[in-house]
C-alpha cells in the first residue's frame, strides 16, 4: 500500500520519531507504535488485508468522520485514513494518513 501524510507533523513523527511543532507530543511508546502500524500498513497489499490483524480493530468511520477509516495505535490512540485505490494495471492502494487522535475526546 502507497502511504501519504496529510499533514507534516505526522510524516515527521513517523520519519524522526518526533515533532517540530511542540503541539504534538506524544509518549515514546505511542510513537514507537504509530511508527510500527505505518510499517504494517505500507507492507500490506489491499486494505482488507488489515481484517487479518484484529489488534488493530480496523474500522470504517461513522458520523462526523464519515468516509474515513481507522486502525487503533492502542486503548486510546488511532490512526485515521482515508484510502482510494488506482486502478492501472495493477491496482494500487493509496492510503492518506489524516490523523493520530486521542480516541475518547
Amino acid at each position: 500500500m502507497e502511504i501519504t501524510f496529510e499533514k507534516e507533523y505526522l510524516r515527521e513523527l513517523y520519519e524522526t520519531g518526533k515533532a517540530t511543532d511542540k503541539r504534538y507530543r506524544f509518549q515514546r511508546q505511542v510513537i514507537t507504535k504509530y511508527q510500527k502500524t505505518v510499517i504494517l500498513l505500507t507492507s500490506l497489499s489491499q486494505i482488507e488485508d488489515l481484517y487479518r490483524y484484529n489488534g488493530l480493530r480496523y474500522e470504517a468511520l461513522h458520523g462526523d468522520k464519515e468516509g474515513l477509516e481507522s486502525v487503533r495505535v492502542n486503548d486510546q490512540y488511532r490512526i485515521e485514513f482515508k484510502t482510494t485505490k488506482v486502478i492501472t494495471e495493477t491496482v494500487v492502494t493509496v492510503c492518506n494518513i489524516i490523523e493520530l487522535s486521542n480516541h475518547y475526546k
